[in-house]
């Protein structure tokens, strides 16, 4: 079941243009060897709960690819996806940064805005009772 849901994102990032796969694993903080793991029907590792609404933004999934990975997902991961349905929805918005003029210091940039990012959603997001 995992490797369907897998074989689905595999095919939207092929679609996608060079960089979604940098910048998805940036956002998610990890390194683009994590990526090609969760993202390869061949391995077992599973997409954590978590990482599943930022790569669905991300990767801007139309609506039939998204509810086709959001069943295959429910169906390998059951009790899991009450962890989705209650995560936070992303929405984006486009941020235009300096080019440094250094590939390893713009990505230095893009990690440090994704961590700020991260870090300001949890002090907005709305505390229980």
């Amino acid at each position: 079941m995992v490797a369907l849901y897998k074989s689905i994102l595999q095919k939207v990032l092929d679609k996608r243009p060079s960089g979604t796969r940098q910048r998805v694993a940036a956002a998610l903080g990890k390194n683009r060897s994590f990526l090609s793991q969760i993202s390869n029907p061949a391995y077992s590792t599973p997409i954590p709960a978590a990482h599943v609404e930022p790569i669905l933004e991300i990767c801007h999934f139309s609506p039939k690819e998204r509810e086709a990975f959001l069943e295959a997902y429910a169906l390998a991961h059951p009790r899991r996806q009450s962890l989705i349905d209650k995560g936070p929805k992303l929405r984006s918005k486009t941020l235009f940064l300096p080019d440094l003029g250094d590939a390893e210091r713009n990505r230095k940039l893009d990690v440090l805005i994704d961590d700020f990012i991260r870090n300001l959603s949890g002090l907005v997001e709305p505390e229980d009772g």
